[in-house]
Formats: structure tokens, C-alpha cells, sequence
């Protein structure tokens, strides 16, 4: 197995930032603002995480300009990832180059420590990106590279460009968790493994689900309620349960931190989200601690015969 880039050294989770400004799926304004993502960041950095993955599209720009913000008020060093939108229209040379430039300026930075292809978008070929990703990293935009919800074709063509540079593919990141384990069986996780490749899981509670406060009566609203509706709630019941028993064995751990934690024991680095202080906590409490091969293996188990009746 190829070595990780040392971006990653040391650092068990990190915090995503996809809520930070953003209405249409979070519903920012509502229930939470500017203030209480402040609370977030500082409970956050007071727990030493210092990992922050952000995006130019998060909130219209919103997200990067608070974390940008934020940053200053810290004395501790932010590992920052931010992601390029390969919009259909982005064709010229140059159109990397000036949404990293834009990325940075509301992030207030002179480079970003982990810059991702945020989807694997045509028409511009996913070898002429990566070139043009090794060409800002040769300039000293960006320190690591790394793409986002590749297939394991597209990961394999994105490693095997940069290699040609003398580069290395840091990262993909993708949505990993209980209730979603297809880059376990679809060679993608192998592939990263063996290559050295970072597998960053967003959305390791699966949007808030696996925290258990959604229920049959009480499912999520907004963009989220199509997806996990209330039959599909009722069938994950006996994984949320299973979560909780193994949980309380963990000096009460909660089942959103048990969530976490199993990403961890798959060998990839979580990025749950972080509106308030409480979840900023909750976040934190999911390391230190791992959970036995034995009850892995027992959430493996029960979370695919969920899957599998959904």
C-alpha cells in the first residue's frame, strides 16, 4: 500500500461545512446563523479538530467567506480543502486557475492546503483537469489535490495523470456510511487503499439520520424528506437500536458518535457537518476511543440487511 499524503497525518476526522449559508437543503436562517456557526467553529477548535472542508458552491460562496473569517480568529493552524464546481462551462485554460483565485480571496488565504474536483462533470476530461490542478500545485496554490465523487474509473485516470507530474492523487471524497457502502463493493475503497489515496466520507451520520433524532413520526423536511421518508426510517429502526446498545458500551456514547466512529475503523477520514456548539461536541466525542473489530462487524451485518429491505 502506497503511503498517504502527509496532509493527512494525525488527523482522525475533520469538519464539513456544506451548512455554513446554505437555505435550500440546511436551511441556514432558520435555527441557526452566523452566531451559532462561530459557537461551532470554536467548540470545534477547543476539541483539536483542525480539519475544514469547504466548497465554492456551499451556501453561494457564504461557506468560505465565514471560514474564511473564522480562520483569522484562531491562532491554531487550519488544514482548509475546498472544492472547484466543473461547471459545462468552464471550458478555457484558465477557468481552474480564477475559481481557485475567487475560493481564496473569500477564504483570505495565499493557498489552500487540499483543493478537490467537486464532480466528475463533462464535457472537460477528468485527464485535463487533473493537469490543470498539477499546474496550480507547481505554482504553489495548493498543497495537496484530490477529487470528489469519482468513480473508481474516473479515480483511476485522475491517479494515473497526476502520476505522469510526479503528483499523487491525495484524496477522493465521497458519501460513506451505514446505510451507504457501495465504494466497499464496488473497488473503489480497495483501489484508494492501495494507491494511497484518501477515502474522505461526507456525510457520515447520513445527513442526520444515524443520530436517531428522525423518526417514522418525525422524519426530516426540506430535500432530505424524499429520501429518507418514513417507511424507509421504519426499516432502519433495528440498525439505530443496534447503534444505541453498542453505544451505551461505549460509556454512553451516542449513536451519531458510533456512526462516526465506524467510518474511522474503515480507514477514512469523516467530515460531519457542524451547525451549533452541541453538535461541535457531539462531533469530538467520536474519537479517541475505537470501537472492537466485533462490533464493526456486527454494525456490517445489520446495516446491510437494512439496506438490503430498503
Amino acid at each position: 500500500m502506497t503511503a498517504y499524503h502527509p496532509l493527512f497525518q494525525d488527523i482522525e476526522i475533520g469538519i464539513g461545512t456544506w451548512a455554513w449559508g446554505d437555505r435550500l437543503v440546511w436551511g441556514y436562517g432558520d435555527g441557526y446563523a452566523e452566531a451559532e456557526i462561530q459557537e461551532a467553529f470554536r467548540e470545534t477548535i477547543v476539541n483539536g479538530i483542525r480539519f475544514f472542508d469547504t466548497a465554492e458552491v456551499y451556501g453561494q460562496g457564504k461557506s468560505e467567506l465565514m471560514l474564511g473569517k473564522l480562520i483569522k480568529t484562531s491562532a491554531e493552524k487550519i488544514i482548509v480543502a475546498t472544492k472547484i464546481m466543473p461547471f459545462p462551462w468552464r471550458l478555457s485554460k484558465n477557468a481552474l486557475h480564477t475559481a481557485l483565485k475567487n475560493s481564496l480571496k473569500r477564504l483570505t488565504l495565499p493557498s489552500v492546503d487540499l483543493y478537490q474536483m467537486h464532480w466528475p462533470m463533462p464535457p472537460v476530461k477528468v485527464e485535463t483537469w487533473m493537469n490543470r490542478m498539477a499546474d496550480t500545485c507547481e505554482a504553489g496554490l495548493i498543497r495537496a489535490i484530490g477529487v470528489s465523487n469519482y468513480n473508481l474509473d474516473q479515480t483511476r485516470a485522475a491517479q494515473e495523470t497526476l502520476k505522469k507530474r510526479g503528483l499523487q492523487l491525495a484524496s477522493n471524497q465521497v458519501e460513506y456510511h451505514l446505510l451507504e457502502r457501495r465504494i466497499e463493493t464496488n473497488g473503489l475503497k480497495e483501489y484508494c487503499e492501495e494507491e494511497g489515496i484518501k477515502i474522505i466520507a461526507y456525510s457520515p451520520m447520513a445527513m442526520g439520520v444515524l443520530t436517531g433524532k428522525y423518526t417514522p413520526e418525525h422524519p426530516p423536511r426540506g430535500t432530505r424528506a424524499s429520501q429518507y421518508n418514513r417507511d424507509y426510517l421504519k426499516r432502519i429502526q433495528p440498525l439505530l437500536k443496534t447503534m444505541v446498545r453498542i453505544g451505551n458500551e461505549y460509556e454512553g456514547k451516542t449513536a451519531g458518535q458510533v456512526a462516526i466512529n465506524w467510518t474511522i475503523q474503515k480507514n477514512t477520514l469523516p467530515i460531519p457537518g457542524a451547525k451549533t456548539a452541541s453538535q461541535a461536541a457531539q462531533n469530538a466525542g467520536a474519537v479517541g476511543w475505537a470501537l472492537k473489530a466485533e462490533d464493526v462487524q456486527l454494525l456490517d451485518e445489520v446495516s446491510l440487511e437494512v439496506v438490503r429491505a430498503s
